[in-house]
């Protein structure tokens, strides 16, 4: 039996408590609206049904698709009787879902109606019996069936710091997704760290379009229901539906965030110069390098782009950027969050100094245990309590944080992260190819973008039509390379690997 910790109580029953008629959630996509009782409401109505529907506590239960206030409702509700939430990445095929969902062994999955398709092509082997639909705007679905009214209040299941309430996945760079597991210390850290940087008050209103199965996305949602902000949301990214939004005082939105691509496509608006800017208080950018010109434009029209820093293993960002820190540290991370240190190391026994090069490694309540039936993932990535990132930073004498580059070979595509590993993997089915390498090459759109560097059997050079063909069914759009170069044979050392940083400075 758990042992309860009062500290961790059921967030919406505090909100409950003090503002019951005060704007909750507002989902602008579909124009539904909530207050804290509405949707303690629903989020106790769908917790009864799960109960009904068998799922106990440390049950995992799954959702595919776009964001809306049904999310938030079933990550509530998960919490509520004490089960695991588990955001599925809806730009994942079919067979990588599949090998999730069989990692995690759901007892449930919740669906966007649009996403029907990929459900039925799930490996049936791993496919729950419990499978439930949605249309995601309140009108008649599977979803809007699991609400019964008058029902008597539940009593949230008792948790403690330790209490495992999501699993994040992030690919590893095998290619082959890992679990990262959040407990409910690292929820409330998160929440917390967040707190101060982003100037919160009883008049914030924080608009999210980053996708729920990212824990950028599902930060501002603990953010927000922690200490009770209306949070306002979209099903996903449009960049002239943001800048409305953001214009319409009436919505009185004060706090964004949204990685470099987000704020390179609201540039290219007809209209950007028209947007009243005034009302926000905080905007935030991360996930990937953030050009130095991109953040002098949007200082130019008043906002003060803060970069962060963070990982799905530490619950999110853990470094950001101050107000105070800018413009003068421009292109730094800023300090250490409360609930997480840094530091930056050259071994895994010496620090470097300040101003010098090394790995990035965390430690804190914000950082997680571990992942999901890996615990040889969890030794590899841990010394000690400290986290290793496989990031390369470095640390002026101030404490603040810039962010070099990345040990590992991933590159970050529009804000996903793209393992080569996985796609080499792909690839090197293709009949043709004898041997072939991936990175990450600057792309204005995207930030970055996969190269394939392929030596074919024939001699004879692939197209890229033929290299995207062979990703197609098998990867995610974002995966899929977006240029070929060819090669007689990839370099490599004396031990046989290749050397991708020989194929950098080459193409990239």
């Amino acid at each position: 039996m758990t042992s309860a910790d009062p500290l961790y109580n059921d967030w919406l029953h505090q909100q409950l408590r003090v503002q019951p008629n005060h704007l909750a959630v507002y989902d602008l996509t579909a124009d539904r609206s909530f207050n804290w009782h509405e949707f303690n409401t629903r989020v106790d109505a769908l917790a009864h049904w799960f109960h009904a529907a068998g799922i106990c506590s440390g049950d995992r239960i799954a959702y595919l698709g776009l964001n809306s206030s049904d999310v938030v409702e079933i990550f509530f509700a998960t919490l509520r009787i004490g089960a695991v939430y588990v955001p599925l990445n809806f730009r994942l095929t079919a067979p990588e879902l599949s090998f999730i969902i069989g990692d995690c062994s759901p007892s449930a999955i919740f669906y966007d109606r649009d996403f029907s398709a990929v459900i039925d092509a799930i490996d049936a082997k791993v496919k729950p019996e419990i499978l439930v639909e949605t249309a995601l705007d309140g009108s008649e679905s599977a979803y809007e069936g699991c609400f019964s009214p008058n029902l008597p209040a539940l009593e949230p299941e008792a948790v403690n710091a330790d209490t495992l309430s999501m699993i994040m996945y992030s690919s590893g760079t095998t290619g082959k997704p890992k679990g990262v597991m959040y407990t409910r210390r690292m929820m409330l850290a998160s929440a917390l760290n967040l707190l101060q940087p982003s100037e919160a008050s009883p008049d914030s209103r924080v608009l999210n379009v980053m996708p729920l199965f990212h824990i950028g996305g599902m930060q501002f949602i603990l953010m927000a229901v922690k200490f009770g902000i209306p949070h306002l949301m979209m099903r996903g990214f449009e960049p002239q539906a943001m800048l409305q939004a953001i214009n319409d005082p009436d919505l009185g939105i004060t706090n964004i965030g949204g990685v470099p691509a987000m704020w390179g496509a609201m540039s290219l608006m007809p209209n950007i110069d028209s947007v009243d800017f005034s009302r926000i208080r905080v905007a935030a950018t991360g996930a990937e390098s953030v050009p130095e010109p991109m953040l002098k434009e949007w200082q130019q029209r008043g906002i003060l782009l803060q970069e962060v820093y963070g990982m799905t293993e530490t619950s999110g960002v853990i470094c950001m950027a101050q107000k105070s820190d800018l413009p003068q540290h421009m292109g730094y991370a800023g300090r250490a969050l409360p609930y997480g240190d840094v530091k930056v190391m050259k071994s895994d026994t010496e620090e470097a100094a300040t101003g010098e090069v090394g790995e990035i490694w965390m430690r804190g309540a914000a950082v997680t245990p571990g992942y999901w039936n890996r615990p040889d993932a969890t030794e590899e990535a841990f010394v000690g309590d400290w986290l290793k990132s496989g990031d390369i930073g470095r640390r002026d004498d101030t404490g603040r944080l810039s962010v070099e580059d990345r040990i590992k070979d991933m590159y970050i595509s529009g804000g996903e992260n793209v393992y080569p590993a996985e796609v080499e993997s792909v690839l090197m089915a293709h009949p043709d190819i004898r041997e072939v390498a991936v990175i990450g090459v600057a792309d204005k759109k995207w930030g970055e973008v996969g190269c394939a560097v392929i030596a074919s059997i024939s001699g004879n050079p692939l197209s890229l039509e033929a290299v995207q063909a062979q990703c197609d069914g098998h990867l995610a759009r974002f995966k899929w390379p977006r240029r070929v170069e060819h090669t007689d044979a990839l370099p490599r050392n004396s031990t046989g690997k290749v050397q991708k940083f020989v194929l950098r400075q080459h193409y990239a």
